[in-house]
């Protein structure tokens, strides 16, 4: 029997029945999977290879501890086990408080590429990045999501819908309020982007 035709459900019960091989198979059907997206959101090769080993760790645990429930959806489900553990590692960045353009995901001045920066230009450019990243972390964490999701990791609000559990229109509608605060933090605080 070639275990690379079995199904995600086959390969699942011949792993829970004793056949350490199986679970392996399974991995590594969505090993690349995993680890391209959590690269794309982390924008770091070595750390998303981190976070898709803490992912498929995890899997491996849920199922042995009788915890996972086989509705048809693996995929879906590591995937989702994936995008939290990457939410988890963006988390843990917070709570080092070390944000510069370079892992902001973007360049807040990229309408300037064209013309040659200055110190000063450098500096205001990664102050703008810090600042609108602390931004981003001051919002609840539903619209800090989609944020996240959409312009760090550059994904369809549709991608951000099945991703996050949500319909569009509920992902829109949280990009729209974090937006909506993100304005209302910038006058309060007096923080300027220019």
């Amino acid at each position: 029997m070639n275990a690379q035709m079995l199904s995600d459900r086959e390969l699942l019960n011949l792993y829970l029945q004793g056949n350490k091989s199986a679970i392996s198979t399974l991995i590594g059907k969505y090993n690349r999977r995993v680890r391209d997206y959590v690269r794309m959101m982390v924008k770091d090769s070595d750390v998303a290879d981190d976070i898709a080993q803490e992912t498929f760790i995890k899997a491996v645990s849920v199922i042995d501890e009788g915890r996972y429930v086989d509705n048809g959806k693996f995929a879906s489900w590591i995937m989702r086990i994936a995008h939290n553990k990457a939410l988890d590692y963006f988390r843990s960045q917070k709570s080092n408080n070390s944000v510069n353009e370079s892992n902001s995901g973007y360049n807040i001045l990229g309408t300037m590429r064209y013309s040659e920066k200055t110190v000063e230009d450098n500096i205001i450019s990664d102050q703008i990045s810090a600042d609108i990243r602390a931004l981003v972390e001051l919002l609840p964490d539903e619209q800090r999501e989609v944020v996240m999701l959409r312009y760090y990791s550059d994904l369809s609000f549709k991608e951000i819908a099945e991703q996050t559990g949500v319909s569009i229109n509920t992902a829109l509608g949280r990009m729209r309020y974090a937006l909506i605060n993100m304005r209302k933090m910038i006058q309060e605080k007096k923080i300027s982007l220019c």
